[in-house]
């Protein structure tokens, strides 16, 4: 069950202010330049902090004060609140500050409300440094490191907990395990289309360089998984058949399609770009090991409008078990979704900032029962249009 309630963004790009409530199903809809991309890759920011590779994900994105809001911040905060069973949620916040040429970590804190308590106890407080035992000799030699250690931290306090049974660890797994896809990659010597290194995967990888393998692991190991990836391909594709993995050479795997009206069947690099994707993007949603967040960019990029009913069908089912958050510009796909499943993100025209808003929170009741919900995004009566 996804396991992330809300998330708040302040000073990352035209993200000056955000406080989200996180669904499972989530679909951002708005103009071009207006924060799709630039919550994903402050989600993407959180989660590598998380995995202690926040250095080098900020160098990825230029450094610092290329992602800040530009003259209305100087640093950027991350907060996450995650769900637990039964107790108050967690609370995360991190802070990075703008420290010319590079940054320092500022405050970082991960929090729950204790009942019968005014103040809430920390399970991380950027004001008490972190031991780990195993990592010191003593803890003498900790306090002489800290010594030597100059005050900028570069990485957080949460990537160093250490693999055990408790919160903080619960809330380090819960937020590393954040990932984004891009659109996938089907040119003539894309990974998909070559043969495949035959090895344990939990997933079919960025641009689908696992997929083979890990639909092979998929059939042997979660069959009821992988007959629900051919049950899509046969309510998307009618002449489809069977997937099949013959061998190759030593070490390695291919995969094939069978159609009905053809006796041969196709290898990977024959299938066009819109079934390689399809195929990439149902393999996917079915994998047994989603991550807790799941962002997918444009997933509707080059498939025929009629399978976007099936792909809205196929995502809701996958956010039983991860959130689903993808950015589209694709009016069709969000005629198949529900006004609870989608974001429309505009722009406040005082600050510039961007503004994220759940679809059943504006008024559209009277307009839906006689428009289709993309016939009213269309018509730009909930916003979300250049």
């Amino acid at each position: 069950m996804p396991q992330i309630r809300r998330i708040g963004i302040e000073g990352f790009r035209r993200l000056k202010d955000i406080d989200l409530e996180m669904r499972p199903m989530m679909a951002m809809i708005g103009a071009n330049g207006i924060g799709k991309t630039s919550f994903m890759d402050a989600l993407s920011l959180l989660a590598a902090s998380a995995r202690g590779e926040l250095n080098q994900h900020l160098s990825d994105l230029g450094g610092i004060a290329w992602v800040i809001t530009r003259g209305g911040s100087d640093d950027i905060t991350l907060r996450a609140e995650l769900e637990l069973l039964d107790e108050e949620p967690l609370k995360y916040t991190l802070r990075v500050a703008n420290k010319f040429p590079t940054y320092h970590i500022s405050q970082e804190s991960l929090e729950q409300t204790v009942e019968g308590t005014p103040i809430p106890f920390k399970h991380i407080d950027s004001g008490v440094p972190f031991w780990d035992s195993k990592r010191y000799e003593s803890f003498s030699s900790f306090v002489a490191y800290l010594d030597s250690k100059p005050q900028e931290t570069r990485e957080s306090l949460l990537s160093q907990i250490p693999r055990r049974p408790d919160k903080s660890y619960y809330c380090k797994s819960t937020l590393s395990s954040v990932t984004r896809y891009h659109i996938m990659d089907v040119g003539q010597r894309a990974p998909v289309r070559l043969q495949q290194q035959f090895r344990p995967v939990a997933s079919p990888g960025q641009n689908g360089e696992d997929l083979a393998p890990f639909l092979y692991n998929l059939r042997e190991s979660y069959h009821d998984r992988f007959e629900a990836v051919e049950d899509a391909l046969k309510v998307a594709f009618p002449g489809f058949e069977s997937l099949g993995f013959p061998p190759v050479s030593a070490g390695m795997i291919a995969m094939t399609w069978k159609d009905k009206a053809f006796r041969a069947p196709f290898y990977m690099n024959q299938l066009s770009e819109g079934t390689l994707r399809f195929l990439w993007l149902v393999s996917l949603l079915q994998s047994p090991g989603l991550s807790t967040i799941t962002m997918i960019d444009e997933p509707e990029v080059s498939l025929h409008p009629e399978l976007l009913s099936l792909l809205a069908d196929l995502m809701r089912e996958a956010s039983l078990r991860t959130h689903i958050v993808v950015a589209t510009h694709s009016d069709r796909l969000v005629r198949f979704l529900e006004p609870k499943e989608v974001v429309v993100m505009d722009i406040n025209e005082e600050d510039g900032a961007a503004t994220m808003t759940w679809g059943d929170e504006l008024d559209l009741d009277d307009w839906l029962t006689e428009y289709s919900l993309d016939e009213v995004w269309q018509m730009g009566i909930m916003g979300g249009r250049a």
